[in-house]
Order: structure tokens, then sequence, then C-alpha cells
């Protein structure tokens, strides 16, 4: 008789005979097999069964829709249920009803033939009545690894270094505690099942109905549960093998079992063994792969009830398809059992059948395919799981910060969480790790950015924190600083590189900061963006000594006025800016320590800014010869523009060098001029004053306006009181033309009045003013009006890239 294989010739459903694929051997060869007691032979027509040489799922359209998996013939699809009498072990009353219900039929398997996936899973699903025990089965499964790994008789040299570095990551693997206790109670079934499969190969019953079986058996265990008992018990079987496969040349007890069962023999033919192996390891890592994600999902049922499981959740754990995952774990069991019992039972005509092997790489491949669906839909329960976590911890946060505290220890902890009892802080002062009690009943400032601040920004900061600490029995010196490095690993992976970045910004710091990244939950991190509205720029929070938020920016506030800030409370900026006036004291602080000598002598200050070099001499030059002719005492200094890139550098040298007027001496200073200027902007906004009326917010957007545009510009002052400013080219000429209203300059405290009139009376209706602001900068007005006309202004969104 010619032999068949099902998964490449189609074979009539009436066709009472059935065909092995395996039977590849010699009418010779065929007797001597028959002499042996084969497990998975047909007693009626003596032909050797292999229906475990089926590749597909009948539920595979739902678990791997692109599976390419052929499908089998219909008489290779064994039935569908078993009748109680096939158990080896007590059957439960719930399940020899079932069993009752459903009599083993050849009919029975004809309702698989239709890929009808819900049908099969609804009989897998009939044998599943758990009885709530629950059992942590990792300790089970870590020993069958140890076990299958360990137990190998033969491998390539591939798998060999594939089990060396599987048995190596067990070894450095704590060993599981609760293996004692879980052997208690499963220690028996794993024997039953061990019987079971020996006696279902036996009595020649085919790979789905064994299965079908042993899930009876097993029907009030979870799923996990039932794939641990029954990888268990094959792996007490080929533990038992490999044993003997190991040790018969060297122990003479081994030797003697060895002999009574031909493994001699059998083990002669390596080089033929070395593939069925290889395909039973290659199996067996799919099997632990697939068991492990099996348990994953118990514990994402169990160990996650206290975040409420949703009906979503519940939705897509559904979609794992577990019992299908766990009917082909088993039934991969129960193939790799049959190989090895059919290897002892018929001895080298076995060992020379490769369809074996090919049968193994078969299933091998479906449960990859299954393995993939459980990890992909394992990764989005994880996903929901966690941002149901992370929605609760938001919650639980913002409730924290409405509710009032004794001190701040609470609020800091939660800001800040420390893991295994390490300390949280970095104090970068005296460079080592500290504890939140450094902070308790403080005003803190929580200095939140991320890795890229700027470094003009921390020598700034440095600068006055270092200001602030020379005097610290003053009562504006009684707060720390605390760096929030915003970190979202979600994004933005962890790596070396920003490590390095990390440790870098932090050593330059002389407050405190968090002492990793990781320290800060998402939870916070998400309060930091949505309720504080943080984005790019850096911007400090601060908590009052209980530990409530009294500012969620307080930067403009320490840009302006420094320490005298303090404690950066709104109210505090409100009243500073009622005592404030527009004046060169406020415009220019800080920028050069010349300013505040030339005021106290009464002289003329004239602070100024453009790139355009030309100009410069030319404004410079008319200015000089006018200051000299008014017998003017003016002192010059070159502001430059926001970003002092190369130009500005090369203006700064052209102008000490021609000696055309003072210049601020660290490019920082004229970045923090521009900065400082930007924040008296925001903070300005804040106040509940109209722009339209307010003249200290309209000077500011006016020396803004010069900075976004390409032309020079100049600001006139004398003492606190007096100011004009111009655009470049009318002060040029108002300079030029001085002869027209020197008359108007008797001595120094008429220059800048008369000067100021000269602008205004140039002053022309057509204008184009332009104020940028970039858009890292978090409040932004909807309503902005021009400082030349108070019509408002239009907004535009503007890209730039400058190179200097």
């Amino acid at each position: 008789m010619a032999n068949v294989n099902p998964l490449n010739e189609k074979v009539s459903m009436n066709n009472s005979m059935t065909t092995n694929p395996m039977n590849n051997m010699s009418s010779g060869s065929a007797a001597v097999a028959a002499n042996r007691m084969h497990p998975m032979s047909n007693p009626t027509t003596g032909h050797h069964i292999n229906p475990l040489n089926t590749q597909i799922n009948p539920l595979n359209a739902q678990i791997n829709p692109h599976s390419v998996v052929k499908p089998v013939s219909h008489d290779m699809i064994p039935a569908s249920a078993v009748s109680a009498a096939h158990h080896t072990g007590p059957i439960n009353p719930q399940t020899s009803n079932l069993a009752a219900k459903h009599p083993h039929r050849r009919g029975d398997h004809h309702m698989f033939l239709t890929s009808d996936d819900n049908a099969m899973m609804k009989h897998i699903e009939e044998t599943h009545i758990p009885d709530g025990r629950d059992f942590d089965v990792k300790p089970l499964v870590h020993i069958i690894e140890d076990i299958v790994h360990r137990a190998t008789p033969i491998a390539g040299h591939v798998h060999e270094a594939k089990v060396q570095a599987h048995l190596e990551a067990l070894e450095e693997k704590a060993p599981h505690s609760g293996l004692t206790e879980i052997l208690n109670y499963l220690a028996y079934p794993i024997h039953r099942i061990s019987m079971e499969l020996i006696s279902k190969c036996a009595n020649k019953e085919d790979a789905h109905s064994t299965t079908m079986s042993l899930l009876h058996s097993l029907t009030t265990y979870a799923w996990d549960t039932k794939v641990a008992i029954t990888f268990a018990a094959f792996a007490q079987q080929y533990g038992e093998f490999g044993l003997l496969a190991h040790q018969y040349t060297t122990n003479p007890l081994a030797k003697s079992v060895a002999i009574i069962m031909e493994l001699p023999e059998i083990m002669s033919r390596q080089d033929v063994l070395k593939y069925k192996f290889d395909a039973i390891h290659d199996l067996i890592d799919k099997m632990l792969d697939v068991t492990k994600c099996i348990i994953e999902f118990r514990d994402v049922q169990t160990s996650h009830s206290q975040h409420v499981i949703t009906q979503e959740l519940e939705m897509l754990i559904n979609t794992a398809h577990i019992s299908t995952a766990a009917y082909w774990t088993m039934r991969a069991s129960v193939m790799c059992a049959a190989m090895i019992l059919n290897l002892i039972a018929i001895g080298h005509e076995q060992i020379s059948s490769t369809s074996e092997a090919w049968e193994l790489s078969s299933l091998t491949h479906k449960l990859a395919n299954i393995l993939d669906h459980l990890r992909k839909v394992l990764n989005l329960c994880h996903q929901k799981i966690e941002e149901k976590r992370q929605h609760d911890a938001f919650e639980a946060l913002l409730r924290l910060l409405r509710t009032p505290h004794i001190d701040n220890m609470k609020i800091l902890s939660i800001l800040i969480h420390s893991r295994d009892d390490q300390l949280p802080l970095f104090d970068g002062t005296h460079k080592r790790r500290v504890s939140l009690d450094v902070l308790r009943r403080k005003h803190v400032l929580l200095l939140i950015s991320d890795l890229d601040i700027a470094p003009e920004e921390l020598f700034v900061l440095h600068h006055m924190y270092d200001e602030s600490k020379t005097q610290p029995n003053r009562p504006e010196s009684n707060y720390d600083v605390v760096w929030i490095p915003v970190v979202d690993k979600r994004l933005t992976p962890w790596t070396e590189a920003k490590q390095m970045k990390f440790e870098e910004v932090q050593a330059s710091m002389p407050w405190y900061s968090v002492a990793h990244p990781s320290m800060i939950d998402p939870a916070v991190i998400r309060c930091i963006k949505e309720v504080w509205g943080f984005k790019k720029k850096p911007q400090l929070v601060v908590l009052d000594p209980q530990g409530k938020e009294s500012n969620n920016n307080a930067y403009h506030m320490l840009w302006i006025w420094g320490s005298l800030a303090f404690p950066f409370t709104k109210s505090r900026e409100t009243a500073l800016w009622k005592e404030q006036t527009w004046n060169i004291e406020l415009l220019a602080d800080s920028i050069d320590q010349n300013v505040f000598t030339w005021i106290s002598e009464g002289k003329c200050i004239c602070l100024y800014g453009g790139e355009d070099i030309e100009w410069i001499r030319s404004f410079t030059s008319a200015t000089r010869a006018v200051a000299n002719a008014a017998r003017v005492p003016l002192e010059m200094l070159y502001a430059g523009k926001k970003n002092p890139k190369e130009r500005v550098r090369k203006n700064s040298s052209i102008i000490q060098i021609e000696n055309l007027s003072h210049v601020v001496q660290d490019q920082t200073l004229i970045w923090f001029f521009w900065e400082r200027l930007e924040s008296m902007w925001h903070s300005r906004t804040q106040q509940d004053i109209p722009g339209e009326t307010d003249p200290i917010l309209q000077e500011i957007v006016t020396i803004l306006s010069y900075d976004g545009s390409d032309l020079g510009w100049a600001v006139f002052s004398r003492g606190l009181a007096e100011m004009t400013r111009g655009k470049g080219d009318l002060i040029v000429q108002v300079m030029k033309g001085f002869d027209r209203w020197r008359d108007e300059v008797s001595d120094v405290t008429t220059f800048v009045p008369a000067l100021d009139r000269q602008l205004r009376d140039l002053h022309s209706p057509h204008h184009c003013t332009r104020l940028i602001l970039p858009s890292t900068t978090g409040h932004v007005p909807e309503r902005v009006v021009c400082a030349e006309c108070s019509r408002p202004m239009e907004k535009f969104i503007m890209y730039r890239c400058c190179t200097d």
C-alpha cells in the first residue's frame, strides 16, 4: 500500500483506512516493529497511526489569520471528546456528566472539518470547571525548565550553545520558594498524568483525544496549572530518559536498565537522533515560552485586582484565547512524550524516520504563532493596567496636593519616590546623597527641566543661588532648590549617553537634585506637564513649608528680582509690580555693574543693540559727537541680540578695539538681559492690567520688538525718571540733525527730554513691529497690542533656522 502524507494529500472522508506518514519501513521492519509494543499502532489494521501530524489550529483564524499552515485531511482529525472510561484517574462528577453528554464517536471529528473555530473552542472550554484554587506554578515551571534543558541526550552545536545559555540563565536566578508547598498539592496529579500519557500511547490514542482526556482529568484546575502539570509529567519522562542516556556508560545500574531498553543500540545512531532531539528542543523552548505567557495572564487577572479589572481589559484578555494556547501546549507535551515512547518501543526503525522531526517543527511553528499573539495581547494588557495605575496615582496626587498638611514631607515623598530605602536627594554642594529631611518645613523651589537645560541658565541660577546663601540668616534666603529632571522613559528610552548627560548637569548644580530620574513617577511627570504646565522651558514650582503649591512658576520672578521675590508667591509678585516703575535700573539690572555707578554719578546712559556693525559705527560716532557738543556726560553700553552668536561676539570685539563704547563683557549676561526682558513680559501679562493702558508692558514690548527686527535700537536714560528710546534709523537721523534742536539742550538734565521730543516728532505712522517669543515660554495671551499704535497685533507661527 502506498504511504500517504495527510498534510500533502487529501483523504476521502469515507476512507476507513488510516495512514501513518511515519510508516516508511519495509515489511521486514514492520514485522520487527509489530513485535514491539508500538504505543501508537492500530490493533485492528496494524497500521501505525500518528494523528499528531497536524499543523492546523482549528482556531487559527482567530489566533493568527496570517498563518501559512495547511489544513489536514478529515480522517486525521480525532474525536472531540473522550468518554469517562478513558480516564485513568478519579473523575470529577461534573466532568463525568460532560463526558456522558459527548460520548466518543467516530463521527464526532467531522464537526472540526469546517474550521469552525468556535465549536472547537467550546469543546475545549467545556472541560474547564475550575474549583477556585489558585496555585503559583512558577516554581514548578522553573524545575521543568531545568529538567528539559539538562536532559537533552543529543544536540547539535547550535543547540548545545542554546542549552548552555539557558542553564547559565537558570543558575543566575534565585531558587523559587514555595516549590515544596506546590508539590504537596500537585505531585500526585503530575504522577497520574504521567501514567495517563503512557496508558494513552499504549492504547493507541491519537494526540487530540489524549489531550482532551488530559483536560477532562484536570478539569478543576486553572489553565496555567493544567499546562504546568502536563508539562511536568512529560518533563519527568524526558528527564528519566535523559538521565539514563547520560549515565549508562558510567553507572552500572543505569547500564543494566539501558540494556533492557536497548538504549545503547538507539544511542549509537547519534547522527540521525541529533535532528530529532534538536526538533524536540526547539518545540520545548516554545512550550516554555507559551507556558510562561499563560502564567503571566493568570498573574494579570489576580495580582492587579486592586486596580479593578475593567470591562475593556477583560475583553482584551479574552482575545488571547488562553484555553486554545493551553490546549496546543498540552498537545505538544503529548507529542513529545509519544516520540520518546515510540523511540523506546520500536528502536532503530523509529530512528530512521524523519517525519516526526518534521511534525515537531510544524508544531513549533504553530506555537510560535500562538506565542506571538499572546505576547501582543499581554503587552496591551500591561499597557492598560499601567494606564489605570498611572491614572489612579495621578488622581491620588491631585487629592494630596489639595489636602492641608503639617509639613512638606508627605508631598515631597510622593513627588520624589525613594526605592529600597535609598537616599533620594543629591547634595550638589557637599557631593553626597541625603534624605528629604533636609527640606523639612522649608520653602522649596522645584527646578523642573529636561536634560537639555541651557548652560547660560545654569550659570545665572548658580550666581543667584550663591548670592542668596552668602547671608543665610536673611528671611529671603530661607529656601532651597531641588532639580526635578523630566525624562519620560515611555517616550524616550534611558541610554548610557543620557545617564552621562544627567550626571554632567547634576554635577554643575550647587543645590539639591533628584538622585536619579527614575525616582520621578510617570504620574508626577503627568502632573508636572498637565497641572503645572511644563513644556520645554525650565520653570520653578514653589512649595511652602506645609507642601502647598504657592506658585506654579516663579521662574520669571527670580529672573526679574532675584531673592527679593521671596517667598515667590503670586501676591508677592503683584506687590513688587505695584512698587515698580519703568526705568533703566529695571531694564538693565545686573547686565553691567557700571550702570549703577553711572546712575549715582548722574550721567546719561545709552543702552543700544543690533547686529549691523556699520550702523553701530555710524550711531556711536554721531551720538558721541552730540554728547561732546552738548557737554553731556554720556556712557554707552552695547547689549547685542538675544542669542549672542558669533556676529555679536565679533561686533563686541570691534567695538572694543575701535573704542566705540562699552560692551557687556560676558556673553551670558547678554543672553540674560533678553531672557529677563521676556520674563518681565510674561509676568506683567499675568497682572490684572489691560495692555493698552499699561505703560510698563508697552515699553517691554517695544524693546522686545527691537530684537525681533534686523535694525539697531537705542534707549537713553538719566537717573531713574528720564527715559526715551527709538529705532536705529530714527536715532541716527536725530543725532545728525542736532543743530536743529541744540538750543533745547541747556545741560545734562534737559538732554533726554529734548531727545524724546525729537524722536516723537519724527515718528512715522507707517511701521512694522514684530514681537518674537519662543513657543516654549508657556503662557501666550490671545491679544497683544502694538507699542507703536496700540492696535491688536496679528499672531503668526514662525519657523527659524539661524546660523551665524
